[in-house]
């Protein structure tokens, strides 16, 4: 029995569209995900999962810690139990900052990001605005992350080439140590960690130009590491405990680099379409979602309901979902549609009305903010039906 043919006998009777995850596949490559790290501890990134049972799960399988998208899911995440939150972005959320401030057990578990003075000057309003209350017991220090641009540059002055996320305004180690001891200066903070995140090795796939992007990159972040580390440790006094680096596509390298503590993963858990051309993803798509077919508007075609769930990015073909039933296509004059996707027969079982036809999103967790549960899968059974974040009445951006 194929694949497709075992999702469809494990969803009878279930209305689409819906979404599913093989718990066989999510559990190897979990643990692929960790060899792959050879080691060093493996945070989850939370934004490409989406489903709290299954970042649980993940953590079960041995990772450590979670990266959070926000601090209200944060805050949520550390209320349900969570330990360890590292949030992987600065947050300008005063009220969920006032709450952190105020919540002893949050002020322990979470690590903020921060990359400018004006989001620390936020930080330190709301932790004022706490600590400045008569007669309360000393709540734990805030932990903060200094997140670090790991983009490459190539070229000079006008030329100059920026490869990877525009993401941090700290580059240099003379940047990163004067906010580092900012950091440090403030009463009821403390420096924890930096964060390396090199964009361009971990989400791209593997072109012959993005091979030597690549190629550039490793070595180019791990000097400028090193170097960062070093003013950072003379500036304040001592060693950050925390350096987490990479993503799903460059576990092996970031884990390999000088002074990384920790990686982080989570789309390797799912395994989106937009990875079939990373030759350094060897894991296998856990992660679907069912449509059925209404139509037969002409033979060799099928078209089904729903399914227009684009990604986010650059607009193009690379966002659009991929069908995995064999021998079907998209088309490029409808693609996939809000109400209807037509699909061409390109070779193999046509498709009658009624019949499932099964997609894998372009991306991770964005397939979980369209569905408020998602199926659990072991064989051609559904085990469990858990609910996404949406299907917990959570949205975070």
């Amino acid at each position: 029995m194929g694949e497709t043919e075992r999702l469809t006998r494990a969803t009878d009777g279930l209305p689409a569209p819906l979404a599913v995850v093989d718990l066989d596949v999510f559990d190897a490559n979990a643990a692929s995900l960790l060899s792959r790290a050879g080691g060093t501890p493996v945070r989850v990134a939370a934004k490409s999962v989406r489903v709290r049972s299954l970042i649980e799960r993940a953590l079960g399988a041995g990772f450590a810690g979670v990266m959070a998208f926000s601090l209200d899911e944060a805050m949520w995440l550390v209320g349900t139990g969570v330990r360890d939150v590292l949030l992987g972005y600065p947050t300008v959320d005063a009220g969920a900052l006032a709450r952190l401030a105020g919540d002893p057990v949050a002020r322990r578990e979470i690590t903020l990001m921060v990359d400018d003075v004006a989001q620390l000057a936020l930080v330190r309003t709301a932790l004022a605005g706490r600590d400045a209350a008569a007669g309360e017991p000393a709540l734990p220090d805030v932990a903060v992350c200094l997140d670090v641009d790991s983009s490459l540059r190539v070229g000079w002055g006008p030329l100059q080439l920026h490869l990877g996320t525009r993401r941090s305004p700290l580059r240099s180690p003379e940047q990163v140590a004067a906010l580092a001891v900012e950091v440090a200066g403030t009463e009821g903070l403390r420096l924890r960690g930096l964060m390396f995140y090199e964009a361009q090795v971990a989400g791209v796939p593997d072109t012959p130009a993005v091979r030597v992007v690549k190629a550039l990159s490793v070595p180019d972040v791990d000097q400028r590491r090193r170097g960062i580390l070093a003013a950072v440790r003379a500036a304040v006094g001592h060693d950050v405990e925390l350096v987490n680096a990479g993503g799903t596509g460059s576990l092996e390298t970031s884990a390999a680099g000088t002074g990384v503590t920790e990686v982080t993963s989570g789309s390797g858990l799912f395994v989106p379409g937009t990875f079939d051309a990373m030759r350094s993803v060897t894991q296998r798509p856990s992660a679907f979602f069912g449509l059925d077919v209404v139509r037969n508007p002409g033979p060799g075609w099928a078209t089904a309901f729903g399914g227009g769930y684009i990604a986010s990015g650059p607009a193009g073909r690379s966002r659009l979902p991929r069908p995995v039933t064999p021998g079907w296509a998209l088309t490029r004059q409808e693609a996939a549609g809000e109400v209807q996707t037509p699909l061409r027969l390109r070779g193999g079982r046509p498709l009658d009305v009624g019949d499932r036809v099964w997609f894998r999103h372009a991306k991770a967790g964005e397939l979980m903010e369209r569905f408020a549960a998602v199926h659990l899968v072991r064989g051609d059974e559904v085990v469990g039906t858990v609910p996404t974040y949406r299907g917990e009445g959570r949205t975070f951006g």
